[in-house]
């Protein structure tokens, strides 16, 4: 508000004083002027009278001649004031537009409101640095989720997207870069009911500076970047605990479990995919010689990943200084550059150029070569869309997808990314077994997914944990209905943390204690049935026992007496 303030007198100091000067001109002047009473004596009008005068004169209103009828002299100098009054006032008000429209007091009202919105913000949400096609698809996966979206975005046509945007969790747009401090802190990073910080700007040295400002201001901040070099994440990984997101290094890597964990990628699909959903298709790439066309940043992971599984291949570039020694000088777009680089033995074919109407077009000329390919393509811009799904590719790389879902996964559900790495490392025939519960339990569809703490400060939690704590509780009183404890829930425990282990798909039986955190997967609504035993130690001490709690105290007094040993019993009436 100050800056407002400041501006405003700024840009408005001479019209003011101009304003200011003509009405003193003006009272004074007409306080001197002589006048004559009804009498015929002369008399000057008192300076509170010459400034009412002024006042409803130079407003246009006009109340007439007070308190006498005016002289020639008044009235020549009222009318030089009308005109003296009219000028000052259209130099004010056009100054006062000519503000309206400057740029700087424009950003200072929208940076205003800006704050003031933030500071209205009660619920967690998340400040989204980028407002690019990532950015946009990640503020309205977490306004599904239930967040509310901070966005700071520099260039004014990708923050006219946002302005358009209906969402139903509370949302906030600055133009601003976030790399300044100042910036930061107006987003809200160091309120509590910040939730996290996404860097999602072009270059890596932009996100590099977002992040390491961001944790100076709120060190426990949670952090996630976007980096597409190695050396920017070695940067971020020195500097401190940031979650990093490299589209490509992710996306070859799925590749790689495409080819030797099919099932594994599938699992990974199935919970990190959007619940509700049809369950994702299993995806498994043959084994053979694979052909690269584009050899880039992209092209140079999936080779990596094609390595790594023990694969030949052949990378095809129109830029020498990409292809080394190890791929071809040409365009995939040419009969002969396919044919120099196998495509009669080829099993697949990867089209990872930077323009969207090349890859349609090389999958289609492969095609023509060898009609059984699997085909992966990569998309670049989101309105390209239609030329991505002419191509039917078996396998699809949407960066603005695949960075929204690892940011969701990362930032809302940390147990979730704890167990895929987990599971990452078992075999491809574990990953078959857990699709297989997930199925039973919820047929074909994609489950949701959440995390509980056995926290003692819930009553039925310190009930169970703390106060009563035989029978233990466990796992299955949390996967019984809370109304009907022969009824379970559809849902599988997926990983359990318990004093720094993990351990993946827990048994049913296995007692919780205080701190404990499990991961479950399952249908909707059942999160809530789950944390409202963990409030209710009712609920828990009927799971546990199969009876209602006693609430009354002669129900309490009855109670007792049956839990008394029969040495003990109380004599009755002789």
């Amino acid at each position: 508000m100050s800056d407002i303030l400041v501006l405003i007198l700024r840009r408005l100091r001479a019209p003011l004083v101009t304003l200011i000067s003509v009405y003193a001109i003006s009272v004074f002047g007409l306080a001197l002027m002589p006048g004559v009473d009804p009498q015929g004596q002369p008399w000057r009008m008192g300076l509170f009278d010459a400034f009412y005068v002024m006042s409803y004169t130079a407003t246009t209103i006009g109340f007439g001649e007070i308190p006498y009828p005016f002289s020639y002299a008044q009235r020549l100098w009222m009318t030089l004031s009308i005109y003296l009054t009219v000028i000052g006032w259209a130099y004010a008000l056009g100054s006062i537009f000519a503000l309206t429209r400057n740029t700087a007091f424009r950003q200072a009202i929208e940076r205003h409101r800006f704050e003031a919105r933030v500071r209205r913000m009660t619920d967690p949400f998340f400040v989204i640095c980028g407002y690019g096609q990532s950015g946009r698809r990640l503020v309205a996966a977490l306004d599904e989720i239930g967040f509310g979206t901070v966005v700071l975005e520099p260039d004014a046509q990708r923050a006219r997207a946002h302005l358009v945007l209906d969402t139903r969790q509370a949302t906030a747009l600055l133009m601003a870069d976030a790399r300044s401090p100042e910036v930061l802190l107006a987003a809200g990073v160091a309120k509590p009911e910040c939730a996290g910080l996404v860097a999602l700007a072009a270059g890596d040295e932009v996100n590099q500076a977002i992040v390491i400002g961001a944790k100076v201001l709120a060190p426990s901040l949670p952090v996630l970047a976007r980096v597409g070099s190695p050396g920017a994440r070695d940067t971020l990984e020195s500097f401190g605990e940031t979650m990093i997101v490299n589209t490509y290094e992710t996306f070859a890597f799925n590749f790689r479990m495409a080819l030797t964990q099919p099932d594994s990628l599938r699992l990974e699909d199935c919970l990190s995919g959007v619940p509700g959903a049809a369950l994702p298709p299993r995806i498994e790439a043959p084994r053979g010689h694979w052909i690269v066309a584009g050899y880039g940043r992209f092209g140079h992971g999936i080779a990596a990943a094609l390595e790594t599984a023990g694969q030949s291949w052949k990378a095809i570039d129109i830029d020498p200084a990409h292809c080394g020694e190890q791929g071809i000088v040409g365009s995939a777009l040419a009969e002969e550059a396919l044919r120099r680089a196998g495509i009669e033995q080829a099993c697949g074919i990867v089209a990872g150029t930077d323009v969207d109407a090349n890859n349609l077009a090389i999958i289609t000329n492969a095609r023509r070569l060898k009609r059984r390919l699997f085909t992966v393509i990569r998309q670049n811009a989101a309105g390209n869309r239609s030329l991505i799904e002419a191509a039917r590719a078996d396998l699809e790389f949407v960066q603005a997808a695949l960075m929204t879902n690892e940011c969701v996964q990362l930032l809302t559900t940390p147990l979730l990314n704890r167990f895929l790495l987990k599971a990452r490392q078992q075999p491809n025939a574990w990953a078959v077994g857990v699709l297989g519960r997930l199925r039973d339990a919820l047929g074909d569809t994609v489950p949701h997914t959440w995390a509980l703490l056995c926290d003692p400060a819930l009553l039925g939690a310190r009930y169970a944990l703390v106060e009563q704590t035989e029978p233990p509780l466990t796992l299955a009183h949390l996967l019984a209905d809370p109304d009907d404890r022969l009824v379970r829930l559809p849902a599988v425990p997926l990983l359990l943390l318990s004093k720094g282990r993990d351990t993946l798909l827990p048994e049913e039986n296995t007692p919780l204690r205080a701190g404990d955190r499990i991961l479950f997967a399952g249908a909707e609504g059942i999160e809530g049935l789950q944390r409202r035993t963990l409030n209710d130690d009712g609920a828990v001490h009927y799971l546990r026992t199969g009876r209602e709690p006693v609430r009354t105290w002669l129900g309490r007094l009855l109670e007792q007496r049956r839990q008394r040993a029969p040495g003990e019993a109380v004599a009755g009436p002789r």
